[in-house]
């Protein structure tokens, strides 16, 4: 009868209690950590997932105002390519008519082959005829010369690139081997025409130039092209490629045409008056 008695007096809860007890002391009581680890990945990725549906939602909304944004853009991009076509032929026009109206006050006066070289000489008409091709290119290897040693303290650091001064000395070397019209990538030089640097860019009225550099000449084509490589200006060129590496090709061509010059503006005139004419 005690035992049956001490049973009843003291029940296994308070055992189970402190088994209970002792395990959460120890963090091993509750859930399981891998039971709590599958749900805490779990209740990740439900919010991942929620994340990326809202996204989608908010994108599949936004989708028809920026397709209709991009449409007018391009719209008002070719509306604006279309003014400026018809401006620039608008231009070409007035500049033809200019160029008529010229030719025919001198033809008047018995002076119109005049206005046709003046034209020619001072880049305001188109032009073609035979000439010389000369292309100019950098180095295959452009960071050092034939022989390692600059090209002077100025200008571009490395010496197989060509050089604003390279293509000054090539562009009047033409000229002064009977060149009528120059170009250079399709850019008309005139007497105003300036050839600089800025940084290791080569500017032509300040428009960049990308190399390969390819310079039309109008004129005897293969008497200037003699004329030009035997210069000194054509030997130095010769003297860049020998020592530099710079790539240089020139021919002799039966028919380029150069453009006229852009945006050529008359700053002063003065009528000519006969000599001996009070």
């Amino acid at each position: 009868m005690s035992l049956i008695t001490n049973v009843m007096d003291h029940s296994l809860d308070d055992g189970y209690a402190e088994a209970a007890a002792r395990k959460k002391a120890d963090g091993s009581g509750g859930m399981p950590r891998t039971l709590r680890a599958k749900l805490g990945l779990a209740a990740g990725l439900v919010l991942a997932a929620l994340v990326v549906t809202v996204g989608a939602a908010q994108a599949r909304v936004a989708a028809p105002a920026v397709a209709k944004e991009r449409e007018e853009l391009i719209d008002r991009i070719e509306g604006e390519t279309s003014a400026a076509d018809r401006l620039e032929e608008s231009v070409d026009t007035l500049r033809d008519d200019v160029s008529a109206r010229q030719r025919e006050a001198l033809e008047k006066n018995g002076d119109g082959g005049r206005s046709d070289l003046m034209g020619v000489l001072s880049g305001a008409v188109e032009v073609h005829g035979p000439g010389v091709k000369l292309v100019v290119d950098d180095a295959k290897e452009a960071d050092t010369g034939g022989d390692g040693q600059p090209r002077g303290t100025s200008g571009f650091s490395d010496t197989g690139r060509v050089r604003d001064r390279d293509m000054q000395r090539v562009v009047n070397g033409l000229w002064e081997s009977g060149a009528e019209a120059v170009s250079i990538n399709g850019q008309r030089l005139t007497a105003l025409s300036a050839i600089r640097a800025a940084g290791d860019a080569i500017l032509v009225d300040n428009r960049p130039l990308v190399p390969p550099y390819t310079v039309l000449a109008v004129g005897d084509g293969e008497r200037l092209s003699t004329r030009f490589q035997d210069s000194a200006d054509g030997l130095y060129l010769h003297a860049l490629q020998e020592n530099y590496g710079i790539r240089t090709a020139i021919s002799a061509a039966d028919d380029l045409k150069l453009p006229a010059a852009p945006s050529l503006i008359v700053r002063t005139a003065q009528p000519i008056t006969e000599k001996g004419t009070s």
